[in-house]
């Protein structure tokens, strides 16, 4: 970071004030990111992306997913 020189405190207040909300968009874009993760790493998800790579003959039928989704995540929460 450079070093500033500053001729008021009008741009000092600036530029903390354009810090203030460059963190808060990082900590967003941190706890978005944490969000993200922890969902991936759900057994839901994980059985989703599992079948998923099967292709989408299995998702395709709702019936399946509303039946055998719920019946593999309650087996690997046992």
């Amino acid at each position: 970071m450079e070093n500033m020189v500053y001729s008021s405190f009008e741009e000092i207040d600036r530029d903390l004030e354009i810090l203030k909300l460059q963190k808060e968009i990082d900590y967003q874009k941190l706890s978005l990111s944490i969000e993200k993760t922890v969902d991936g790493l759900s057994p839901h998800s994980m059985i989703q992306n599992f079948l998923g790579g099967f292709g989408g003959a299995i998702t395709q039928f709702g019936l399946l997913q509303k039946i055998v989704i719920p019946f593999l995540i309650k087996k690997f929460i046992k």
